[in-house]
């Protein structure tokens, strides 16, 4: 884990990334580097996140700023400008069960291909995915979720980077930290190493890549 500023972390995002960004309408998610994603202008993103937030707040402030290309989420129904995106076509979004949402991330996160799941069989939902029968019963193959970047947001860090998080702020924090390639972690609280107890810790540091320093 290295230490680094918001500036040089938001700078290792390409256009055109796909990003990973904890919270749950804005709670749980890692404001500060989503303000600094707006200032340096990331376009064209594919963003993986449970909503579209409100606008203003969160993940919200991605689509005001028309940065995001493509979107996989569980709802926009409370961000009316993600909404008027979508309906232009100047955003493709994939809307999923928040349950296959969570269950494909940590399958991204576990190094499995996918999960089988019963939501969706015979509906709209199962076009073009594979069926698969389980002691007589259909499934879903649902494949896994991964992204080349994972924003998230804890509570606790400390200088190894091992987080802890604060009530329903985890909410997709932990799930996301196990499924990019580069974690990049703001937290309210820096502390030093022993602080957050071993049974505390919910990402262990060796899935954090850089800490956003509190400077």
């Amino acid at each position: 884990m290295k230490a680094i500023s918001l500036e040089e972390a938001v700078a290792m995002i390409p256009a055109g990334a796909s990003v990973m960004v904890g919270g749950f309408m804005g709670v749980g998610t890692p404001e500060r580097l989503l303000d600094e994603v707006v200032r340096q202008k990331k376009g064209g993103l594919s963003l993986i996140c449970n909503d579209a937030a409100i606008p203003g707040k969160g993940v919200g402030k991605l689509f005001d700023a028309a940065l995001v290309a493509r979107l996989t989420a569980t709802h926009i129904g409370l961000n009316a400008k993600a909404q008027q995106q979508m309906l232009t076509n100047q955003i493709a979004v994939d809307l999923v069960p928040q349950g296959t949402f969570v269950e494909r991330i940590r399958a991204g996160g576990c190094g499995l291909g996918g999960v089988l799941t019963p939501t969706g069989v015979g509906t709209l939902v199962a076009q073009g995915k594979r069926e698969i029968e389980v002691d007589g019963k259909p499934f879903l193959l649902e494949t896994a979720l991964r992204a080349q970047f994972a924003l998230v947001h804890a509570f606790l860090a400390d200088y190894l980077g091992n987080l802890a998080y604060a009530l329903t702020s985890r909410n997709f924090n932990p799930v996301m930290a196990m499924a990019a390639d580069t974690v990049i972690v703001t937290a309210e609280n820096i502390v030093p190493i022993g602080v957050i107890a071993p049974d505390h810790v919910v990402t262990p540091a060796p899935l954090v890549d850089y800490l956003i320093t509190n400077g």
